[in-house]
């Protein structure tokens, strides 16, 4: 049994500043007890230009939107830094949140990283083709939209699904070129959260010359789903799936898919359903005016992008022995977990599972921490200590502790020991 240094330091310095001024956490995310405080880091927004390759608005110019926070020391080399969201919570809302503990952006640039991150269109503050339009909502979902903004349901007046993987390939090709050059580095480091496994995975393989290392957090990965791009897109059929390019989510949904996987104690604050929640609808100008209206005022829902996605499944990852060589790999995931590990009956679309990707990589530079209590919303839990510090110490080194291979568990006190990668049955 070994207990990181990384804990160790954070625990420290946590309790040294909290005697400073004697302050604690609240939902918001802010927290002076927390190094990110020490250091005052400037956001800067980016629109990046880019060609459009999403069926619905292909051809057209778009600015696809990226936020900055540079924390590179004087005279220290530059290290930079993307972060990618997963398929429905907008970038800033999960991986930008608040001004306290919980920002991992933020905590990563006060350690000196320059990190960026980046919205895909139909997500968060870069372009949404198709999404203003209600009548393009999942037809099953509409009737959350009933009366505001829809008076009756309505037949989708674009019946396709939106953006595909070679759309977001495309996306983020652009905005690492736009790094590159902007930051006059040769590479830069990939962190993808959630469903972003389907962007960051096979676009390394795609482009290793351009990507130092890969940190995935509770990324999906579906050992069985297909490798071959469709011979025609957008998709329409079935129209129950794809005949429509916005799906609706609502805080109640939101909250139940959470408190699903919260079991146990002190592993979610009070009132960081509301802090989250509110922190989604700031990044959707149209979103937070639909839906129920409570008091005078909506309760807002999220719009979510309708994708189809292919190449990342078990044939797709060992290719050219990219992963894991050329490029090392991290992958972290809550042993609460139920998103990104699903059982083999869900069948080949929707069977997921966390281990079955670390078996997959093929290299010996892989490493796979299950983390206790949390689930998949670890960034908004008070586990995301033991996020933030794996992932700077994995950013500065690729190794953790001096380790650069091998299946470990974290427990509640940053206690970890190697296990078996045990695959989902």
């Amino acid at each position: 049994m070994k207990k990181a240094a990384l804990l160790r330091s954070f625990t420290a310095l946590t309790v040294v500043l909290g005697l400073l001024v004697g302050a604690a956490p609240n939902a918001s995310g802010a927290d002076s007890t927390d190094r990110i405080t020490t250091r005052r880091i400037v956001a800067t927004d980016h629109a990046v230009p880019h060609i459009s390759t999403v069926p619905a608005n292909a051809g057209e110019s778009v600015k696809l939107f990226v936020r900055e926070r540079n924390g590179t020391r004087p005279h220290q080399p530059r290290k930079a830094v993307l972060m990618l969201h997963g398929r429905t919570v907008p970038a800033l809302a999960g991986l930008d949140f608040g001004t306290g503990r919980y920002n991992w952006a933020l905590d990563l640039a006060q350690a000196g990283f320059d990190v960026f991150i980046m919205e895909l269109q139909g997500s968060g503050r870069s372009p949404r083709p198709k999404m203003d339009d209600p009548c393009n909502a999942d037809p099953a979902a509409q009737g959350v939209l009933i009366p505001n903004p829809l008076p009756a349901a309505c037949p989708a007046n674009y019946p396709h699904q939106l953006n595909n993987a070679k759309s977001d390939w495309d996306e983020l090709n652009t905005v690492v070129d736009y790094i590159r050059s902007l930051r006059n580095v040769q590479k830069v480091a990939l962190v993808g959260y959630s469903a972003a496994a389907f962007q960051v995975g096979p676009y390394t393989l795609q482009h290793p010359e351009k990507v130092s290392s890969v940190f995935l957090l509770a990324p999906i990965f579906p050992p069985d789903s297909t490798a071959v791009e469709p011979a025609q897109l957008p998709l329409s059929n079935p129209p129950a799936q794809f005949g429509f390019p916005m799906r609706i989510g609502t805080k109640a949904a939101f909250e139940t898919s959470w408190n699903s996987e919260v079991h146990c104690n002190k592993q979610r604050e009070s009132g960081m359903v509301d802090a989250v929640w509110n922190a989604i609808m700031d990044n959707d100008a149209v979103g937070r005016t639909w839906g129920p209206v409570q008091s005078g005022t909506p309760q807002g829902v999220m719009r979510i992008r309708n994708a189809f996605w292919w190449g990342w499944n078990k044939t797709t990852v060992p290719l050219n022995g990219t992963l894991g060589n050329t490029v090392p790999v991290l992958i972290v995931y809550g042993d609460l977990d139920t998103q990104a590990n699903t059982p083999t009956s869900s069948g080949p679309v929707l069977h997921f599972s966390v281990p079955a990707l670390y078996d997959a990589v093929p290299g010996a530079r892989k490493l796979m921490f299950r983390v206790a209590c949390t689930g998949h919303f670890m960034p908004w839990e008070r586990q995301s200590r033991v996020l933030h510090d794996l992932s700077e110490q994995w950013l500065r080194r690729t190794a953790i502790d001096g380790l650069t291979n091998g299946s470990f568990f974290v427990d509640q006190d940053g206690d970890y020991t190697p296990t078996a990668s045990t695959v989902t049955p």
